[in-house]
């Protein structure tokens, strides 16, 4: 049984922007999309109703984070994730191995894996290609993400080629390792910001007949022209008939510009991450709660948003709550900027389908650019 299936439905003609459908076990994910990070099984700020309510048609938790606290045995006895977390739709867990990268002097790589020290308590812990499926496994995850290296930003060459060069050999114990047919395993392209690297990585991941191919190691401190000419350079290495994923990246630009390459999923902490620091998202450009000019503004976050906080709320109210620092704001906000990011993709996917993504292209990253620097 074929528990997987990617279409492109739509490709827009004078970009490498596409149109999909991605049937999954626990339900089809239409594409472009962006997916809410919940990271230790819960999206911050919202509750399952919420994301529901805006339009999440998969939400991504962090292996990592799982495996640490509650632990893989439990959230396998409970069922696996969706079971665990009452979420009923498609999961995507990462492998880790992003996380396990930004702990700089808690781990030592080797061949084998990486040891690490957890921040919170001290302890140690140790894992493999192998280790990393098995974590996954339990958790059961529909889309799970192989076990890889992440160069940092900036770096020399040989680091990256070093690197590069575990990572593929960590992917083919990866595909040994895991054999739940129920899960996708997604290759991970990396290669720092060496094109040849990427080049190089892009053709290794694609001998690998997987349901879906990731691109990581981006959204790692580098600018932003450096994010988007590897992401063009590589998406249109990978194959057409699969879904293409940029790790880490969901911004209104980033989804635009990403779109335009050739990607297909996305995900980013900084829809809620911003809420809880007053930011949101708009059609205008991104803007601050807490600033002056809103005290007397009784409209919505944005006009063109259909949100429960912007059907209910002005800026003024937001602002209030966000200077007494009532809790509530965050929530308001997280609700706004995740169903901003969602509803946008949406808009992108629709504009593709009628042929008309230029267009929208050429508006909205000009409007988006407007305020870049103010999130």
């Amino acid at each position: 049984m074929n528990n997987f299936n990617f279409e492109v439905i739509k490709k827009d003609k004078n970009s490498n922007a596409r149109a999909g459908i991605f049937q999954t076990p626990h339900g089809i994910i239409h594409t472009p999309v962006f997916m809410p990070v919940g990271t230790n099984s819960a999206v911050k700020m919202l509750t399952n109703q919420n994301l529901l309510d805006l339009g999440a048609e998969i939400i991504l938790n962090n292996s990592y984070h799982m495996y640490l606290r509650a632990g893989c045995d439990l959230i396998k006895k409970a069922g696996g994730l969706h079971e665990w977390q009452d979420w009923h739709k498609p999961i995507l867990t990462d492998s880790g191995g992003f996380q396990v990268f930004s702990l700089s002097n808690l781990r030592k790589i080797s061949e084998e894996g990486i040891k690490f020290q957890d921040p919170k308590n001290g302890s140690y812990h140790f894992i493999t290609p192998e280790i990393s499926m098995q974590i996954q496994n339990d958790l059961g995850a529909d889309i799970i993400m192989a076990f890889d290296e992440c160069s940092p930003y900036p770096c020399d060459y040989e680091t990256a080629k070093a690197a590069l060069n575990k990572t593929s050999r960590w992917l083919k114990r990866c595909f040994e390792a895991h054999k739940n047919d129920k899960q996708a395993l997604f290759p991970i392209v990396q290669g720092a910001f060496f094109d040849d690297l990427r080049i190089e990585a892009a053709k290794d991941v694609s001998n690998y007949d997987a349901t879906g191919y990731a691109i990581g190691g981006v959204s790692v401190g580098e600018p932003r022209d450096v994010k988007y000419k590897i992401t063009e350079l590589t998406a249109p290495l990978l194959p057409f008939s699969k879904p293409r994923y940029l790790m880490g990246v969901g911004t209104p630009i980033d989804l635009l510009y990403g779109v335009k390459f050739g990607i297909d999923m996305f995900d980013c902490v900084l829809p809620t991450r911003n809420a809880r620091h007053g930011a949101f998202f708009t059609y205008e450009g991104n803007k601050i709660i807490k600033n002056l000019e809103f005290k007397e503004d009784f409209s919505p976050l944005d006009e063109k948003c259909g949100c429960y906080t912007c059907t209910h709320h002005t800026r003024s109210y937001i602002r209030h709550l966000f200077k007494v620092q009532e809790s509530t704001a965050a929530v308001l906000l997280s609700i706004h900027n995740v169903h901003f990011l969602v509803n946008f993709a949406k808009q992108i996917r629709k504009s593709i389908l009628e042929n008309k993504f230029d267009d929208f292209f050429a508006v909205h990253s000009k409007l988006q650019d407007k305020e870049i620097n103010k999130m």
